[in-house]
């Protein structure tokens, strides 16, 4: 097919337009800013453009595929209206690729892309030579976020944002935590938590899904969905090379899943033991003048709170400098509560401004100063209104940085791009 992907840059469309030209297909497609993930996807053949006016649009297109970033009214999508061709999401298309493997899905509210990455890891290890389709990128897949493999085993990361990935036929289910996100889209915890056992529903009668026996909410979205149920919280605990109690929990997803596999269980502790991280999780970016930087997707407050747990647990009584970006007004204004508790493991917590994802759905907007001053108040520590990246990483290197200190940038938006300034 001839196939053109808008917002081909983000984390999943990218690798789903990998896959598609790894298959054979003609792929091209467009985003807004350039990145690595671009650069890859052109050293295999993708045309990619940095303008999203429709005209690199053409009527011989049999397929278009948006993100969710992508909102309706659109240029591009207009024109593959305006042109006929057949217009789908990113998680609709994930679904037509997948449905003829036996789908591994790995879905919840935190903890998704790690433990995709950890059973990706696992089963290659294992010989079992999955596909995999993970929002990281991988040190085993040559720091890539997508694999082909040979056997009938697609191993992938379920997102619910609009419940995406109710378009999925997953086989086996890993599901993480469920205790609420994106309420941009959905009107409840109650509505969140159904999302899940629709899913899980998706599989099949002999199909299973695994699960924490201790985790109150799981139990129950895992039971109201009829399938059988596997506790991953019976596997034993194993030294893991990442810090952080939520890293031993999505092990013993992992673990568990070697068990319903049949992968020798030395093997498999073996395999998710040797688990070194991926990109922006907790990721160890390098040292400068004393400084170890780290940078983090952490965007929800049970992610951020897990997230300084870790570094506290691995760096003791280091300084550990918080550069917080918040992912969208809507969901810091609908978790404010939760947010400005989420960070006493911290010393000191930057705010520089606040990520605008998806403006055309934002209701409101939060004060940054009112926010900070919140965070410093009750989590007890430093507050800094950061005013911008910018401003930010002057204070940084002029006022605040010590050698010695943890500095952890963390967020969903741009704020990955300070931990790569202060290597500089």
């Amino acid at each position: 097919m001839k196939i053109y992907c808008s917002g081909i840059g983000g984390i999943g469309l990218s690798a789903y337009a990998a896959l598609a030209a790894a298959r054979g297909d003609t792929v091209s497609g467009s985003d807004r800013i350039d990145s690595a993930l671009l650069d890859d996807l052109r050293s295999q053949g993708v045309s990619v453009y940095l303008e999203q006016d429709g005209s690199r649009i053409s009527n011989d297109t049999d397929l278009f595929v948006f993100s969710e970033a992508i909102p309706l009214d659109s240029p591009e999508r207009m024109r593959a209206r305006e042109l006929n061709i057949r217009s789908i999401s990113y998680f609709e298309a994930l679904g037509e690729l997948s449905k003829e493997y036996r789908v591994i899905a790995v879905c919840g509210t935190h903890g998704k892309s790690s433990t995709t990455a950890m059973v990706a890891k696992m089963l290659i290890d294992a010989g079992l030579d999955p596909t995999v389709v993970v929002g990281t990128k991988m040190h085993e897949l040559h720091e890539r976020n997508w694999r082909a493999g040979k056997s009938d085993i697609f191993v992938l990361e379920a997102c619910e944002y609009r419940k995406s990935f109710l378009h999925l036929s997953p086989d086996v289910a890993l599901m993480t935590t469920v205790d609420g996100d994106h309420f941009d889209a959905f009107t409840s915890l109650e509505d969140y938590q159904q999302a899940f056992v629709d899913f899980l529903m998706k599989l099949p009668p002999d199909g299973y899904v695994i699960t924490h026996g201790g985790d109150v909410d799981c139990m129950s979205v895992a039971q109201r969905s009829g399938r059988r149920i596997v506790d991953a919280d019976m596997q034993p605990g194993i030294t893991l090379l990442t810090p952080g109690a939520h890293m031993r929990r999505n092990a013993r997803l992992a673990l568990a899943l070697a068990d319903t596999l049949k992968i020798p269980r030395d093997a498999a502790q073996k395999s998710v033991g040797e688990y070194r991280g991926s990109w922006r999780r907790m990721e160890v970016k390098g040292e400068s003048n004393g400084v170890t930087v780290i940078d983090d997707y952490g965007h929800h407050p049970a992610e951020i709170r897990a997230t300084l747990e870790a570094m506290r647990e691995a760096y003791g009584d280091r300084r550990i400098i918080c550069v917080f970006q918040p992912h969208t007004h809507d969901r810091t204004i609908k978790l404010y509560d939760d947010f400005t508790t989420a960070f006493s493991d911290a010393d000191i917590v930057i705010v520089p401004d606040i990520y605008v994802a998806r403006g055309d759905i934002e209701h409101g907007t939060v004060d940054v100063a009112t926010f900070v001053d919140d965070i410093a108040q009750r989590s007890r520590v430093q507050g800094v209104d950061g005013k911008n990246l910018q401003e930010t990483e002057e204070l940084l290197r002029s006022q605040i940085l010590q050698p010695g200190d943890v500095l952890v940038t963390m967020g969903a938006g741009d704020i990955t791009t300070l931990s790569d300034r202060m290597l500089v």
